[in-house]
């Protein structure tokens, strides 16, 4: 958990809204600590949604391997670090809505610029609003996640879960991945 601003590389990319980095502390014997960072103000498509992946390859592309600057506004239920996050001098949040590559949350929006740029992706039609107007318009990241999509088991036990994992439910009720 990180609680000020810090320059951290970034070491991991988990999806187009949530990254890991590698920031200084200021204890001599643990010199780093590995911070997952959930970045304010965005939600990206999940993997399993169209544009998922390449929303993660965006971020990829500005943050992966490079000093990141995160300046952190909260922490979320999960532990994550919601936080701001600049990579080669963009703002890493914004860049992601205005490439069409993430949703202004508006559930926590605090900074009027992002509906304004996702207003204007939509316009345009950029990333995954290219897909408006079609059998696959996108879906919001937050209904998606709580929409019960999980599939009926096919004729081989195997489930297809909400992110398109596909598993198997042992007898003790618990998931085995890999069908």
């Amino acid at each position: 958990m990180l609680l000020e601003v810090a320059v951290c590389l970034v070491v991991g990319v988990s999806d187009g809204d949530t990254l890991t980095a590698r920031c200084p502390t200021r204890q001599p014997e643990h010199p780093y600590q590995q911070v997952k960072v959930r970045l304010a103000e965005i939600d990206a498509p999940e993997s399993g949604q169209p544009f998922g992946q390449r929303s993660k390859r965006n971020l990829s592309d500005l943050c992966f391997k490079v000093d990141a600057t995160i300046k952190p506004t909260a922490h979320d239920r999960y532990g994550r670090t919601v936080a701001r996050v600049e990579c080669r001098g963009r703002d890493a949040n914004l860049a992601q809505v205005i490439a069409g590559m993430a949703w202004a949350y508006t559930k926590y929006q605090t900074d009027a610029a992002f509906p304004l740029a996702e207003r204007k992706a939509r316009a345009a039609q950029i990333g995954l609003w290219s897909m408006l107007g079609t059998a696959t318009a996108p879906i919001a990241p937050w209904e998606f996640r709580h929409a019960n999509r999980s599939s009926p088991p096919d004729a081989t036990g195997c489930i297809t879960g909400p992110k398109g994992g596909r598993y198997r439910l042992t007898p003790e009720g618990k998931k085995r991945y890999g069908c």
